[in-house]
């Protein structure tokens, strides 16, 4: 409804106590509730019941559903903040609205350190029973909801376009693994386009939901800045992973650690400053973490396991390196065997190949 905010819907509702009771006013009872000529009249015509109408038959079709504000699955924390949404359209285990949860923030261009400490402790809060909020963007979102999964955790994306669209576009396959094991949701109607004004109004959501917003990389002035200042607004805690001093990635980060942020460096970092009550709901909720995951030692790769420890000693974390330099480095195997070693520690989760045939340690 044009020219009505979402303080002012929830102010009415509460006057009229319900919607059909709302619907049903005159224009005089509307306005001496508060609301605007404009939009009363608007209200009393029932010109938008169309596109309520069509609303309602795509959230159908996506197999959706609707939390209004006074749904019983509406998050608490999101009804304390300033301006919290009136709807939220949501696909996936609407459970999710209320558990514990922690936000994980970045840049969407961030560098191999940024994204191994997405991983890393995305998946270390995921496997200690906390859900994993993040925006689905590029880079440090995607791969913080990623390494959630990854640990047979929770996680719930926040979109700024409708659950119904894909974004970004190469998500596509991994916003239905979301959808299957998670939630996806957002205060955007079912078709609304990724709109780049959108994104701020969505961190508002992120930060909200959550008991607290860690920023793993950003510039000064980035989102994740945005979303932490909202969470400070919101009295929400802010970790920060610090970074390179010489890496504009790390501006934002090492700059809220500056301004009093919690620095963090494993996730008992964040659980610890969680309240009593919070981690008495989580103790029992985490399951094995990233590293239980994994075999330490020799690797499961049959023949090549003894190359694959080779290779594994010579990749970092956070430094880029060639597959010419492992060729080059590796004279006692051939370029197929390393080749065919560096494929299996990507199935594995071990290794993650960069553009321009560079690999990474995954942390």
């Amino acid at each position: 409804m044009p020219g009505l905010g979402t303080r002012r819907v929830i102010q009415l509702l509460e006057k009229f106590k319900t919607p059909q009771l709302l619907f049903r006013s005159s224009v005089s009872e509307l306005e001496a509730a508060g609301a605007p000529p404009g939009p009363a009249r608007s209200i009393v015509s029932g010109c938008t019941f169309d596109d309520a109408i069509d609303q309602q038959n795509r959230v159908r079709a996506a197999g959706a559903s609707l939390v209004s504000f006074h749904d019983r699955f509406y998050p608490e924390l999101l009804k304390e903040i300033l301006d919290p949404p009136l709807l939220l359209f949501a696909r996936g285990d609407l459970s999710l609205l209320s558990h514990p949860s922690i936000s994980v923030v970045g840049t969407r261009k961030p560098t191999p350190y940024g994204m191994a400490v997405a991983e890393k402790l995305g998946g270390e809060l995921a496997a200690a029973g906390l859900c994993v909020i993040s925006g689905m963007a590029r880079g440090i979102d995607t791969a913080t909801h990623k390494a959630a999964l990854s640990v047979g955790g929770k996680t719930t994306a926040v979109f700024g376009c409708g659950v119904d669209m894909t974004y970004p576009s190469e998500n596509r396959k991994f916003q239905e693994q979301i959808v299957s094991r998670g939630l996806t949701i957002s205060e955007f109607p079912m078709g609304a386009p990724a709109y780049p004004q959108n994104f701020p109004i969505r961190n508002r959501i992120v930060a909200g939901m959550s008991q607290g917003v860690l920023v793993v990389e950003g510039a000064q002035y980035s989102g994740s800045a945005i979303t932490a200042r909202l969470a400070v607004e919101q009295g929400r805690e802010v970790f920060a992973v610090p970074g390179n001093i010489t890496s504009q990635a790390s501006w934002g980060p090492n700059l809220l650690i500056r301004q009093g942020a919690k620095l963090v460096t494993t996730a008992q970092d964040v659980i610890n400053e969680l309240s009593p009550e919070t981690r008495r709901r989580i103790q029992n909720g985490g399951g094995a973490s990233m590293e239980d995951n994994r075999k330490q030692g020799t690797l499961p790769l049959g023949p090549n396991s003894v190359l694959g420890d080779e290779i594994l000693a010579k990749l970092k974390v956070d430094q880029p390196v060639h597959v010419d330099d492992l060729l080059s480095g590796l004279e006692n195997y051939s370029s197929s065997e390393i080749v065919a070693t560096l494929f299996e520690l990507e199935l594995l989760g071990l290794a993650r190949q960069l553009p321009g045939k560079q690999y990474v340690k995954v942390w």
